[in-house]
């Protein structure tokens, strides 16, 4: 997919984690090649050239279309899965990849907790330790190096922590009512959730909104609290985020 993914997991036999991690990767690795929008051999290239139907893909081609068909419509058309008028699920796949093989890890025997972190977005499950919770730093768009935040999952049995921004990609959200790169205010917006897979979404359709809008809409989502960082160094905030920083 073009970044780096990492795992971190605590508890559960030697083996078997060993095991179950090796299944999680090769199901990363699977969700490339069924995906890449960058192999014209793969399932989701063929699909969008018109040489395959969605019952002739893998099953997952389905699952990811009806997620990304949910996602357009509770964001009310800023999440898309259309790209220069041409098929593209990139903007959910990551997501539901990171979150798949965190739920696969989390499933193996005695594992009490797991981090999978995909390019920087993050899927939690259960803890690190006995009063111990997971914490995410949030990179600083403006000061490479810096943190603006650290997100805790205390009390959380899952939770999913997506940043979408310009700072490290360059201009790559597009504005789905233009097919162009998106004309914004914000340099980055973190969403904080319990699935990655929705987490991804949001903060993509977020960022194209703007700050305004896209803290507007944050809101109103159940669960979902979010950092706005905008290109004038103002930081925005759902109202609930505070509970989930240190």
């Amino acid at each position: 997919m073009g970044t780096v993914f990492s795992f971190d997991v605590r508890g559960g036999e030697p083996a078997a984690v060993r095991a179950v991690l090796d299944d999680a990767v090769a199901g990363l690795r699977r969700a490339d090649e069924v995906f890449s929008t960058y192999r014209d051999g793969s399932e989701i290239s063929r699909l969008a050239r018109g040489e395959l139907t969605v019952d002739a893909c893998a099953p997952e081609v389905a699952e990811v279309l009806e997620l990304a068909a949910e996602a357009e419509r509770v964001s009310d058309g800023w999440f898309s899965t259309r790209y220069e008028g041409r098929l593209d699920p990139t903007g959910i796949v990551k997501g539901w990849a990171v979150e798949r093989a965190a739920r696969r890890i989390a499933a193996a025997a005695e594992v009490r907790g797991v981090s999978v972190n995909g390019g920087g977005d993050v899927q939690l499950l259960g803890t690190p330790g006995a009063e111990r919770p997971w914490r995410v730093g949030v990179s600083d768009p403006l000061r490479p190096g810096g943190l603006a935040a650290v997100v805790s999952a205390a009390g959380a049995a899952e939770l999913a922590v997506a940043t979408s921004g310009s700072a490290e990609r360059g201009a790559h959200v597009v504005d789905p009512r233009t097919g162009r790169s998106a004309v914004t205010d914000l340099l980055s917006v973190t969403v904080v959730a319990p699935r990655l897979t929705w987490a991804d979404c949001w903060a993509t359709a977020a960022f194209a909104m703007g700050a305004r809008e896209g803290l507007r809409w944050l809101e109103s989502l159940e669960g979902v609290e979010a950092l706005l960082i905008t290109a004038g160094d103002e930081v925005r905030c759902t109202g609930g985020l505070a509970a989930r920083l240190g």
